[in-house]
């Protein structure tokens, strides 16, 4: 997954994430920041801890990740995924932990 950052702010991020087709993030939370995303072009797929599925957002779609929700992202496609990202809350932007027990 490549990050662009379109700007930041002491308690607010905003850029673009390009999303590789078949790419898995690691499990991670954003700290106190709340996360919203718009997906441009292709589908990110969200997996949420203590979920079960996922949700799949296409091209013209919102998604919220709140606070401190451990979760991952992927592209389950064969073209790459585009989303603009807007985080707010300060805190650490990425915390990585060990996936959730099965």
């Amino acid at each position: 997954m490549q990050r662009t950052r379109a700007f930041e702010r002491p308690e607010l991020w905003a850029g673009r994430v390009e999303t590789a087709p078949g790419a898995v993030s690691g499990w991670h939370h954003h700290d106190r920041n709340e996360t919203s995303l718009y997906v441009v072009s292709g589908v990110l797929r969200l997996e949420f801890e203590g979920g079960e599925g996922y949700v799949d957002a296409a091209a013209g779609d919102f998604v919220h990740v709140p606070a401190f929700t451990v979760h991952r992202e992927s592209n389950p496609t064969d073209e790459p995924s585009v989303a603009v990202i807007a985080r707010a809350g300060g805190g650490t932007p990425t915390v990585n932990v060990d996936p959730p027990r099965s």
